[in-house]
């Protein structure tokens, strides 16, 4: 179905500023040039229906005309997502100095300034609930499917939807014996990737490469078949995606980035240290691997109470078991330390009281004696 072409805009300056999005769209993909020639339209628009007057660039002002637009944009019902709004003003801006540089009028660059722009929304992880991930897991494994095969491969290894259309035939490597790693290539960050994997992901690989075995499609050294280009087979897969979730009666529509979300929480939930998910996802700074991790109220409750059950920094910990005492001045020394271990953790049972106040004073004395016992010569 072709989009209905929209009539030309009919302004003075929409040649000048079609000349300025042309310059700067030169290297630039296509929906990144309609996205600056329909924030121009706007822009235009708006300027043609307040301020008709307006017909040369040195006209325009701050207060009267970029200001006023920045508003008009807000009041639309219901008004704009505050990304769609942040992207409208990066765009005008950055024409406007292209504009500056190219009319020799350096006051347009000064039309939308940097504070104008409000700061982008911080992005919440969205991993799938546990019964979401077992649903989707369970009817993937059912369908043996193609797109049913990515998509697992895609949450027990945290892929990119992209990076999995871009996998080798090859990719799948050994590094040692019963040990396998996947190679992810050059992805969004310009990465590349080894990822331990296990034998279900193994088991993958085996099936995928059997699907592209019957694929009529001459080999082209990838492991996923791409009928035109790689963003059709995207596309083929997040609509996959989708009639699986409609098929299974899920209320959300969930996006293939959010299996990389669970991954990346699972991981962490399984003791993975900040560093090793860095690299496990492809990361480059922590930031980017902060807004990835999910920590759930149930988290957060359980690390709680294993602080409070369990404060390594203020519990003494006997260095030898009562049954291994040694003799002379170092067994009284361990005696000394055993009985305090004991005394701090009776003390931490009782509640807040006189009785637990003053085993917080025997507690420090014991602390003074074998200091002072630590200081006796050994016969």
């Amino acid at each position: 179905m072709n989009r209905a072409r929209r009539p030309p805009l009919h302004h003075p300056l929409a040649p000048t500023f079609d000349r300025a999005v042309d310059s700067l769209c030169v290297a630039l993909s296509p929906d990144t040039t309609r996205h600056y020639r329909g924030t121009v339209r706007k822009f235009l628009t708006y300027l043609g229906a307040r301020h008709p007057g307006v017909n040369r660039l040195d006209q325009l002002r701050r207060e009267s005309h970029t200001l006023g637009w920045m508003c008009c944009l807000r009041s639309p019902v219901p008004p704009l997502t505050t990304a769609s709004y942040i992207n409208h003003l990066i765009a005008l801006r950055v024409v406007f100095n292209e504009l500056a540089w190219s009319e020799q009028l350096a006051e347009l660059a000064r039309l939308i300034r940097r504070e104008d722009i409000p700061r982008a929304p911080q992005r919440l992880p969205r991993p799938l609930t546990s019964e979401q991930d077992q649903l989707l897991q369970k009817e993937f494994l059912r369908r043996n499917d193609l797109g049913g095969n990515v998509f697992l491969l895609i949450r027990h290894t945290g892929m990119r939807i992209g990076e999995c259309a871009d996998l080798s035939c090859d990719c799948l490597r050994s590094t040692g014996p019963n040990q396998w790693a996947v190679h992810v290539p050059l992805g969004k960050l310009k990465t590349e990737r080894m990822v331990p994997v296990d034998s279900l992901v193994c088991g993958i690989f085996q099936r995928l490469a059997f699907f592209r075995s019957l694929d009529p499609l001459p080999a082209d050294g990838k492991l996923l078949a791409r009928p035109r280009t790689k963003e059709a087979l995207v596309r083929q897969l997040r609509d996959y995606l989708h009639q699986v979730c409609h098929a299974l009666g899920l209320s959300i529509r969930i996006v293939p980035h959010q299996l990389r979300h669970t991954y990346a929480t699972e991981m962490l939930r399984a003791g993975v240290s900040f560093p090793v998910l860095m690299k496990l996802l492809g990361h480059t700074s922590p930031e980017m691997t902060m807004r990835y991790l999910d920590v759930a109220l149930t988290d957060l409750q359980r690390e709680f109470q294993l602080a409070r059950s369990r404060p390594r920094h203020l519990v003494p910990q006997p260095k030898v078991p009562l049954a291994r005492l040694r003799s002379g001045l170092d067994g009284v020394i361990d005696s000394l330390l055993a009985a305090q271990h004991v005394l701090e953790m009776f003390r931490r049972a009782l509640p807040k009281g006189p009785s637990r106040q003053c085993l917080d004073r025997l507690s420090n004395r014991l602390t003074k004696i074998l200091s002072e016992a630590r200081k006796l010569p050994t016969p």
